[in-house]
Protein backbone atom coordinates (compact mmCIF):
# COMPACT_ATOMS: atom_id res chain seq x y z
CA UNK A 1 0.00 0.00 0.00
CA UNK A 2 1.30 3.41 -0.91
CA UNK A 3 2.44 5.43 2.13
CA UNK A 4 0.91 8.68 0.84
CA UNK A 5 -2.45 6.90 0.57
CA UNK A 6 -2.29 5.93 4.26
CA UNK A 7 -1.55 9.54 5.23
CA UNK A 8 -4.45 10.75 3.06
CA UNK A 9 -6.80 8.46 4.97
CA UNK A 10 -5.91 9.86 8.39
CA UNK A 11 -8.94 11.41 10.11
CA UNK A 12 -6.95 14.57 10.95
CA UNK A 13 -6.07 17.82 9.23
CA UNK A 14 -3.93 20.84 10.01
CA UNK A 15 -3.36 22.07 12.65
CA UNK A 16 -3.88 18.65 14.29
CA UNK A 17 -2.05 16.44 11.79
CA UNK A 18 1.25 15.18 13.21
CA UNK A 19 2.45 13.00 10.30
CA UNK A 20 4.69 14.32 7.51
CA UNK A 21 5.93 11.08 6.02
CA UNK A 22 6.06 7.33 6.43
CA UNK A 23 9.32 5.51 5.78
CA UNK A 24 8.18 1.94 6.45
CA UNK A 25 4.92 0.09 7.07
CA UNK A 26 4.35 -3.65 7.37
CA UNK A 27 2.17 -6.00 9.44
CA UNK A 28 4.47 -5.65 12.45
CA UNK A 29 4.96 -1.90 12.70
CA UNK A 30 5.52 1.48 11.14
CA UNK A 31 8.18 4.20 11.01
CA UNK A 32 7.31 7.82 10.22
CA UNK A 33 8.34 11.38 10.92
CA UNK A 34 6.99 14.82 11.72
CA UNK A 35 8.54 18.28 12.10
CA UNK A 36 7.25 20.46 14.94
CA UNK A 37 7.38 23.79 13.10
CA UNK A 38 8.62 26.80 15.08
CA UNK A 39 5.42 28.73 14.31
CA UNK A 40 3.01 26.31 16.00
CA UNK A 41 0.77 28.39 18.28
CA UNK A 42 1.18 26.33 21.46
CA UNK A 43 4.87 27.27 21.74
CA UNK A 44 3.78 30.82 22.70
CA UNK A 45 2.61 29.61 26.10
CA UNK A 46 4.45 26.32 26.72
CA UNK A 47 6.67 27.67 28.25
CA UNK A 48 6.81 31.47 27.85
CA UNK A 49 10.58 31.91 27.94
CA UNK A 50 11.69 28.36 27.10
CA UNK A 51 9.30 26.71 24.59
CA UNK A 52 9.12 22.92 24.47
CA UNK A 53 6.63 20.57 22.82
CA UNK A 54 3.90 19.44 25.25
CA UNK A 55 4.03 15.75 26.16
CA UNK A 56 0.42 15.30 25.17
CA UNK A 57 1.32 16.34 21.60
CA UNK A 58 4.29 13.97 21.55
CA UNK A 59 1.86 11.25 22.61
CA UNK A 60 -0.54 12.32 19.85
CA UNK A 61 2.27 12.19 17.28
CA UNK A 62 3.13 8.66 18.45
CA UNK A 63 -0.54 7.68 18.25
CA UNK A 64 -1.08 9.09 14.76
CA UNK A 65 2.04 7.52 13.27
CA UNK A 66 2.48 4.45 15.42
CA UNK A 67 -1.14 3.37 15.90
CA UNK A 68 -3.47 5.01 13.38
CA UNK A 69 -1.24 4.70 10.30
CA UNK A 70 -0.54 1.07 11.17
CA UNK A 71 -4.24 0.51 11.83
CA UNK A 72 -5.19 1.91 8.42
CA UNK A 73 -2.65 -0.42 6.80
CA UNK A 74 -3.95 -3.46 8.70
CA UNK A 75 -7.64 -2.65 8.14
CA UNK A 76 -7.12 -2.12 4.40
CA UNK A 77 -5.23 -5.38 4.16
CA UNK A 78 -8.19 -7.24 5.69
CA UNK A 79 -10.96 -5.51 3.71
CA UNK A 80 -11.53 -2.93 1.02
CA UNK A 81 -13.72 -0.54 3.00
CA UNK A 82 -12.72 3.12 3.24
CA UNK A 83 -12.80 5.61 6.11
CA UNK A 84 -11.05 3.89 8.98
CA UNK A 85 -12.11 5.38 12.29
CA UNK A 86 -10.12 5.08 15.49
CA UNK A 87 -10.76 5.73 19.15
CA UNK A 88 -7.80 5.82 21.52
CA UNK A 89 -8.47 3.42 24.39
CA UNK A 90 -5.27 3.69 26.43
CA UNK A 91 -1.81 5.20 26.53
CA UNK A 92 1.10 4.97 28.91
CA UNK A 93 4.12 7.09 28.05
CA UNK A 94 7.48 7.82 29.66
CA UNK A 95 9.21 11.10 28.71
CA UNK A 96 13.00 11.30 28.75
CA UNK A 97 14.03 14.39 26.75
CA UNK A 98 12.34 17.56 25.41
CA UNK A 99 11.53 18.38 21.80
CA UNK A 100 12.10 22.01 20.86
CA UNK A 101 10.46 24.16 18.17
CA UNK A 102 11.70 23.25 14.69
CA UNK A 103 12.78 19.70 15.53
CA UNK A 104 11.94 16.70 13.39
CA UNK A 105 11.00 13.52 15.25
CA UNK A 106 10.87 9.91 14.13
CA UNK A 107 8.29 7.52 15.53
CA UNK A 108 8.75 3.76 15.41
CA UNK A 109 6.06 1.37 16.51
CA UNK A 110 5.90 -2.36 17.06
CA UNK A 111 2.58 -4.17 17.00
CA UNK A 112 1.86 -6.00 20.24
CA UNK A 113 -1.45 -7.37 18.99
CA UNK A 114 -4.29 -6.69 16.59
CA UNK A 115 -7.45 -8.67 17.33
CA UNK A 116 -11.16 -7.94 17.46
CA UNK A 117 -10.35 -4.57 15.86
CA UNK A 118 -8.22 -3.51 18.85
CA UNK A 119 -4.64 -2.55 18.06
CA UNK A 120 -1.98 -2.20 20.73
CA UNK A 121 1.56 -1.02 19.96
CA UNK A 122 4.84 -0.19 21.61
CA UNK A 123 5.90 3.27 20.42
CA UNK A 124 9.27 5.03 20.46
CA UNK A 125 9.89 8.68 19.54
CA UNK A 126 13.42 9.82 18.62
CA UNK A 127 14.88 13.28 18.06
CA UNK A 128 17.14 14.31 15.17
CA UNK A 129 20.19 13.02 17.07
CA UNK A 130 18.48 9.60 17.23
CA UNK A 131 18.11 9.93 21.00
CA UNK A 132 15.08 8.31 22.59
CA UNK A 133 12.73 11.12 23.69
CA UNK A 134 9.74 9.10 24.86
CA UNK A 135 8.39 5.58 24.76
CA UNK A 136 5.30 3.72 25.80
CA UNK A 137 2.29 1.69 24.79
CA UNK A 138 -0.77 2.96 22.97
CA UNK A 139 -3.98 1.09 22.15
CA UNK A 140 -7.08 1.94 20.16
CA UNK A 141 -10.23 0.51 18.64
CA UNK A 142 -10.48 0.59 14.85
CA UNK A 143 -13.46 0.30 12.55
CA UNK A 144 -14.36 1.11 8.97
CA UNK A 145 -17.52 2.95 7.96
CA UNK A 146 -20.01 0.38 6.78
CA UNK A 147 -18.48 -2.17 9.15
CA UNK A 148 -20.20 -0.89 12.28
Amino acid sequence: MEYQYIISQLPYSMPFLFVDSLEHVDEDGVTGSYTFSEDLHFYEGHFKSFPVTPGVLLTECCAQIGLVCLGIFLMRKDNSLRDTQVALSSSSMEFLLPIYPGETVTVKSEKIYFRFQKLKCKVYLYNEKEQLVCKGEIAGMLTCKGNE
